[in-house]
């Protein structure tokens, strides 16, 4: 072999080997050669972790499914008329601190008229006309199945969606998730939530986080929403809690 044919063999032998290692590579690890190969598509939806701290009076939206007289009676997560009672307690906090702060309210029933009932009655005194303009499903069990609903949410205008259901298992976790795969940032709040069983509390809680939902409790949501105690929406924050005794329930303990 002449020098040129030795020098052309070797140049070719040291290519090959560098595309093999390469390919080697990418096999070893294919994120890698989905990152070579892929190119980033902005309109594909894929399900982002939501952040409530992105979450603001002016640009959030409060949904609320099946929060009725007898579907807090399943929830045996609860386990006693007390708990039922604080559940309630901090559902009529946050109602009543999403209606003096202007945040839009989407309310939804399942079958008034069987076992369910009608929604807590709290509602029609607090947010009478949210009350009035509530998607009442006829069966539909995910709520996010109706148009009506999903209509009523979008109509909202807002991206960020707190939410909650009674029970979290059946009525909290499906349209919570299929909110968040069609785009909007949910947050879930999970003291004004109830699952059937403790197992199905913990199954819940899992499939939440495993998509991005995060969890969150009512108080430091508002305070987290608010920001600053001189924010002007944080009267109605004060007024909620001096009209549903939370201080005293504080005082008095004891709660779940």
């Amino acid at each position: 072999m002449t020098n040129p044919d030795r020098r052309n063999f070797l140049s070719g032998t040291a290519a090959s080997a560098a595309t093999m290692v390469g390919a080697v590579a990418m096999s070893a690890n294919p994120l890698s050669a989905e990152a070579a190969t892929s190119t980033p598509n902005p309109n594909d939806k894929k399900m982002q972790a939501s952040n409530h701290a992105t979450f603001k009076v002016n640009n959030t939206a409060l949904v609320l499914v099946d929060h009725q007289v007898g579907t807090i009676g399943w929830a045996g997560e609860l386990a006693n008329k007390d708990e039922q009672e604080q559940l309630k307690m901090w559902t009529r906090v946050m109602a009543r601190f999403a209606k003096s702060a202007g945040i839009p309210v989407v309310l939804t029933s399942s079958l008034e008229t069987e076992a369910q009932g009608p929604l807590l009655p709290e509602f029609k005194e607090i947010l009478p006309a949210e009350y009035e303009a509530r998607i009442q499903r006829t069966g539909v069990i995910n709520a996010w199945d109706d148009p009506k609903f999903v209509a009523a949410v979008r109509a909202t205008g807002k991206k960020n969606i707190l939410m909650a259901g009674l029970t979290t298992d059946v009525c909290l976790v499906p349209p919570a998730l299929s909110a968040q795969a069609e785009g909007f940032n949910v947050v879930a709040l999970l003291d004004i939530s109830a699952a059937c069983t403790r197992i199905a509390a913990q199954n819940s809680r899992e499939l939440l986080q495993k998509a991005g939902i995060e969890i969150m409790t009512v108080t430091p949501m508002i305070t987290s929403m608010l920001g600053n105690y001189k924010n002007p929406a944080s009267g109605g924050f004060f007024e909620a809690f001096g009209k549903e005794g939370v201080y005293g329930a504080f005082a008095k303990g004891n709660l779940r």
